[in-house]
């Protein structure tokens, strides 16, 4: 990926038109976690440090394109900005005449998804924001996989077009995992279904050195062995693409390792009992609920003299603590791998956060959809605009 940052660009007196995620949650009129806002002021703060006028767009919700009730509005999020920058931050709402930034170096829109022709990137919205601007600086990687008016049709029509501080951060991590990884490689995917990951499974077997798959795929990859998996969550229709990616994986001399030893329990609850079995001795009422410590650790030695991290998904149901240690030695395996490791979903980083491994991952991804398109081999709309601007 070869994309301009803001900081390669002069920006001193240019306006600049930031699209961030400020896309928080609201409940009774209250902001409940400010995440996403934090992790947007590095680019909004360095731009205004160099002599920039900023305009800081953001989405929020879903409301009706072409009206903005009080409930759609971005003026809890511009209260917040205000907060923490220590400047008054106003909400334009009006995108017909240029705007007059006063006394203040920092300005708002109205949320873009109110906009007509937001959602299906119209030019002439496109031309409409370009035309408030001089530089487009793209610092939403979450919207990175939506070609809308914001996001993209923008930067075909402005002077200049960047990735901002945050982007940049994502855009270089994820060229690190995809573009130029180091091998071997890893990859850990894990989820209830197959089929909601089978693009991920088929586009990462055909990369990697090492695919370490949990959950309810795992149950599905080891229904394809001949493994009987009882009552365990898994996909019967998908067994032949299961088949197929270790048989691929293998003809190259890839692994794909697959457990002899299992953690099951007869119901899924916090009372319920973990039982270790072999995987040819369940019972009809088993379910395959996590991994054993002894693969965990096996997995855990591969993971230690890996050069690269993909991970996405723990590998058991790590929620339950009686169900929850294979996914504790992968994390604390990853954290104390000196490879560059990427993690990203939902629940992948819920399992970060419980083992304290955080701080301890190369780079956490929270883009969700982004990345999901990324790992299925997709080519993202913001990484063409910026590589082509």
């Amino acid at each position: 990926m070869d994309f301009k940052k803001i900081t390669d660009l002069d920006i001193h007196n240019k306006i600049l038109f930031i699209r961030v995620d400020m896309n928080v949650p609201i409940h009774d009129n209250m902001i409940t976690d400010a995440t996403r806002i934090m992790a947007s002021l590095p680019t909004i703060k360095y731009a205004m440090s160099k002599g920039a006028q900023v305009i800081v767009a953001t989405h929020l919700g879903r409301p009706l394109e072409g009206g903005c009730k009080l409930t759609d509005s971005v003026d809890l999020i511009a209260n917040k900005l205000s907060q923490l920058l220590g400047i008054k931050v106003p909400v334009i709402k009006d995108l017909s005449t240029p705007i007059n930034f006063g006394q203040s170096s920092l300005v708002m829109l109205e949320n873009v998804r109110c906009n007509i022709g937001e959602k299906a990137n119209a030019t002439q919205l496109g031309k409409k924001y370009a035309a408030l601007c001089d530089i487009f600086v793209h610092d939403a990687f979450a919207t990175a996989h939506r070609a809308e008016a914001s996001t993209d049709a923008i930067g075909y029509y402005v002077q200049e077009v960047c990735a901002g501080l945050l982007m940049s951060a994502e855009l270089d991590a994820l060229n690190k995992a995809f573009a130029k990884p180091k091998h071997p490689i890893t990859a850990i995917v894990a989820g209830s279904k197959v089929s909601t990951k089978l693009s991920i499974l088929e586009n990462l077997s055909r990369k990697v050195d090492y695919l370490i798959v949990g959950g309810g795929i795992l149950n599905t990859f080891l229904a394809a062995t001949g493994v009987n998996v009882q009552k365990s969550l898994y996909e019967e229709s998908l067994i032949p693409q299961a088949k197929k990616i270790l048989t691929e994986m293998q003809e190259r001399g890839a692994v794909v390792p697959l457990p002899h030893k299992v953690i099951v329990a007869h119901e899924l609850s916090f009372n319920t009992i973990a039982t270790k079995k072999s995987v040819d001795t369940l019972d009809t009422q088993d379910m395959i609920l996590d991994i054993a410590t002894e693969f965990a650790n096996d997995l855990a030695q591969i993971i230690a003299k890996s050069a690269t991290i993909i991970w996405n998904g723990p590998v058991g149901v790590f929620e339950f603590d009686q169900f929850a240690n294979g996914t504790r030695i992968i994390a604390n395996a990853v954290a104390n791998s000196p490879a560059f490791s990427l993690a990203g979903g939902g629940d992948t980083i819920a399992a970060i956060n419980k083992f304290g491994v955080f701080d301890k991952i190369s780079y956490v991804s929270t883009a969700g959809g982004a990345l999901l398109e990324l790992l299925e081999g997709k080519s993202l709309p913001a990484i063409k605009l910026l590589e082509q601007r």
